[in-house]
């Protein structure tokens, strides 16, 4: 009998350690750090340290990457991280739930030239990609655009027809799981035809990561 409960000790015991081990591996922190360096061509795994040390430590997170620029991490949180990673580009992560064992990556990488556009990406938690069409269905240009009443058909046609490329730039929530786009085709329009186009416009639209994909 005592050496049945010392087995049953020693069974949970481990079984606490692997799991406790498991969950810090999928801390946002940890995950970054062990980014492979095919997917960050600006920082190095020291520059990831460094990030994650400074702010850490309440310091500026602000290090020389691999083009002799300035990079700086300006969040970090246990699921979340954001690097400005250039004065015209961002990269944000985000850690979401599958079940109550399992994330999954999410990241985001925004250019703005001057017009910004995202990217979105999904991987494992050992970065092994995933295809983004199994979490998320991004929009076309009609979901940011109100129908137009009949009297006012014209007036969108001769508006919406300049929106001949479609630019979105997509951010996350640093609280909770809420993943925001917002259409950015305007800003690469002349300031008279945006302005044409603006009462047409409806709201960004916000997803909610609900039962393992973004939905709204």
């Amino acid at each position: 009998m005592k050496i049945n409960k010392l087995a049953v000790a020693i069974f949970f015991s481990v079984a606490g350690s692997i799991s406790m081990t498991s969950l810090q591996a999928q801390e946002a922190k940890t995950v970054f750090v062990n980014m492979p360096d095919s997917l960050s061509p600006l920082l190095t795994k020291v520059n990831r340290e460094d990030c994650i040390d400074f702010l850490e430590s309440k310091m500026r997170a602000q290090v020389e990457n691999r083009f002799g620029k300035k990079s700086e991490m300006t969040d970090l949180s246990k699921d979340y991280i954001r690097m400005q990673m250039s004065p015209q580009t961002t990269w944000q992560m985000k850690l979401l739930a599958l079940n109550d064992t399992t994330n999954i990556i999410c990241t985001i990488s925004t250019a703005c030239a001057p017009a910004c556009d995202s990217r979105i990406h999904f991987y494992t938690t050992d970065w092994q990609p995933l295809a983004a069409s199994q979490f998320v269905t991004l929009p076309i240009l009609n979901d940011f655009l109100n129908t137009p009443e009949p009297t006012a058909v014209y007036e969108f046609d001769e508006a919406s027809r300049p929106a001949d490329m479609l630019l979105m730039k997509a951010d996350f929530n640093k609280e909770n799981t809420e993943l925001t786009v917002t259409l950015t085709t305007p800003d690469y329009m002349s300031k008279e035809t945006a302005e044409k186009l603006k009462p047409f416009l409806r709201r960004p639209i916000v997803y909610r990561w609900e039962n393992g994909a973004f939905t709204r």
